[in-house]
């Protein structure tokens, strides 16, 4: 009976003991599953992360992107007659400028490239000299045309310049040097009365000399590129209005400087404190 008993027990014993067993490797079993399924999905997160901050560095530079656009909103470019390029933000300038222009001159401007010269042309005139009556500039496209009094610049009959010159020839050596790739000729004309001294054979010879005059001040004063200038002289022959008259003399007597700029340098005149 004793006995019996025992192998009873004994055989509970055994039989926990290999449930517990079964148990454990299951719990086992069930753990390496967990640390597979959390070593996956720490895997799965980092690629996450590693997409997410892509997406949110795209996200950032196209945010920056629409930022810029938006800043240069008012200084999209547009095209003027295919001639030259300018902005919004310019026109806006060019309409201010043109509110100052004489009303007889705004009238004859019949296009945007009329205006556009007209804007351009009283600002660097005012750039340059306070004499309006001595200083004319005109814009064809996108040859700047200076003409100038040479009582601003020379004395009566003569190529040497005069002390007063100093003040415009600076201003005007600001213009030209404020673009490298500009081009400059000088052009001298004279009235139609002819001239023969001891240095000056005739107008031909008066004209040259008065420009070879500016183009050497302009160099060794101003320190404008001698390479980017050129000195011609017209003598009396393209006069700008009949030799009829003193006035009319006056008027043909001058100094012609033809500048051949990046039309963005002149603009930049529109943003003239006298604005």
């Amino acid at each position: 009976m004793k006995k019996s008993i025992f192998v009873s027990t004994l055989s509970v014993f055994v039989l926990a003991s290999c449930v517990s067993k079964k148990k454990y490797v299951a719990l086992e079993n069930d753990l390496s599953d967990t640390k597979s399924t959390l070593v996956k999905t720490q895997a799965e997160k980092e690629d996450l992360e590693t997409k997410m901050a892509k997406i949110e560095a795209r996200v950032t530079e196209y945010n920056e992107k629409i930022n810029s656009l938006k800043e240069v909103n008012d200084a999209q470019y547009a095209s003027v007659e295919d001639v030259a390029v300018m902005s919004n933000n310019t026109k806006a300038k060019m309409r201010a400028t043109l509110a100052k222009v004489d009303p007889a001159k705004l009238a004859e401007a019949k296009t945007l490239q009329d205006s556009m010269n007209l804007a351009v042309s009283y600002n660097l005139k005012k750039s340059i000299s306070d004499e309006e009556d001595d200083v004319d500039v005109n814009i064809d496209k996108t040859v700047v045309m200076i003409n100038i009094s040479d009582k601003l610049l020379f004395n009566s009959g003569s190529y040497k310049i005069s002390n007063k010159a100093s003040t415009i020839l600076g201003k005007l050596a600001e213009v030209i040097n404020s673009e490298p790739s500009m081009e400059v000729m000088v052009e001298g004309h004279t009235d139609s009365r002819t001239i023969n001294t001891a240095v000056l054979e005739d107008n031909w010879d008066l004209s040259v000399k008065r420009a070879t005059s500016i183009v050497r001040k302009l160099q060794n004063e101003y320190n404008v590129d001698p390479a980017k200038m050129i000195a011609a002289g017209r003598s009396s022959y393209l006069p700008l209005v009949e030799n009829d008259s003193k006035e009319n003399m006056a008027k043909n007597r001058r100094t012609k400087i033809v500048i051949i700029p990046n039309l963005d340098k002149f603009f930049a005149l529109l943003d003239a404190e006298s604005m």
